[in-house]
């Protein structure tokens, strides 16, 4: 369960506790789109919501009474495995392991399409064409972006929504030190920040190098699956308990994606990017067999998991406009 599936599941069941009357007082106020987020450190639960606090501050209830109505019903839900109270009123949810493990089987049915949607559809955006080399690029990537969530977006000659961009310091980067170096540079520093633009850095083939590091984590989940053919195995969709944080940093991809298109920002898809990247390459010593061991069901799944990391990098750097290298 991606995180904007489990939006989904809380909006269905607020409205459901809306219409029977066990929350009064909301009537169209209730809320079209839930926001679930991680925990805060010391949080429990593998997502949590404070949709129980808005819905009080409409209704006038107490937060933690609507959350002790919204809490069994919640829990009720496919997918998941407990909702918990926390504080004044948030609701900490932990999924269900299968719910979890299905996000490796979405990633391998959706392929560089994984956490593509319709949050957009109907909509139409239409930006400005603009000659400075950042600002293009920052305009090229989020009308991908809006259209990996339905929406029809646009580069028009005049008109259209500005996008404040900082310009780049350096006049022909991609002629220093390439094209994709220099877009990620651009892209990766939020739009109102002046990007890094030390040709040092940017063309060090070093774990420093922070697009170094996503492409080579790609180029090693596709080593790890070569390497796995040559010892007689394939992938297998399973529990990985060993990679719940890689797990956990897939199935937020989803809403990271929508969440640059609605902002703007392809820096958030970056550096989701480098995070899943970061967790892949601290996952891959636990992918395959050690020594005389033997591969096992748990190798298997290890790999599909793997397989779907690099999966999600290279349909993110697709997006950016970055070629994913398979050697490295």
């Amino acid at each position: 369960m991606t995180p904007a599936e489990l939006s989904l599941t809380v909006v269905r069941v607020v409205r459901s506790a809306v219409d029977e009357g066990a929350i009064a007082g909301v009537g169209e106020l209730a809320p079209a789109v839930v926001k679930v987020e991680r925990p805060r450190p010391g949080g429990r639960g593998d997502y949590a919501s404070g949709v129980a606090l808005k819905l009080a501050a409409v209704t006038g209830l107490e937060p933690r009474r609507v959350a002790e109505t919204l809490r069994p019903r919640i829990a009720a839900q496919p997918g998941i495995a407990l909702v918990e109270i926390s504080g004044p009123g948030f609701l900490n949810i932990t999924l269900d392991r299968a719910a979890q493990d299905d996000v490796v089987r979405q990633v391998r049915a959706a392929g560089a399409r994984y956490g593509y949607g319709e949050a957009l559809t109907g909509r139409s955006f239409a930006f400005p064409a603009v000659p400075e080399e950042r600002a293009r690029i920052v305009t090229e990537v989020v009308v991908r972006l809006l259209g990996a969530q339905g929406a029809r977006a646009r580069v028009v000659e005049r008109g259209g929504e500005s996008l404040p961009v900082v310009a780049c310091p350096v006049p022909d980067l991609a002629g220093l030190v390439g094209g994709d170096a220099a877009r990620w540079a651009m892209l990766r520093a939020a739009r109102h920040d002046r990007p890094r633009t030390g040709t040092r850095e940017l063309l060090a083939q070093r774990e420093s190098n922070t697009l170094f590091r996503v492409r080579y984590a790609y180029s090693r989940s596709r080593a790890l699956t070569r390497n796995a053919g040559e010892l007689g195995f394939a992938s297998e969709p399973g529990p990985a308990p060993e990679g719940a944080a890689l797990l956990g940093l897939l199935g937020d991809h989803p809403a990271v994606l929508e969440g640059a298109a609605r902002h703007r920002a392809p820096d958030r898809l970056a550096r989701h990017l480098e995070a899943v990247a970061d967790e892949l390459l601290r996952f891959q010593h636990a992918v395959l067999p050690l020594g005389d061991e033997k591969p096992s069901a748990a190798h298997r799944c290890r790999l599909a998991l793997a397989e779907a990391a690099g999966t999600v990098l290279a349909g993110g750097l697709t997006l950016l406009g970055v070629d994913a290298p398979e050697f490295l």
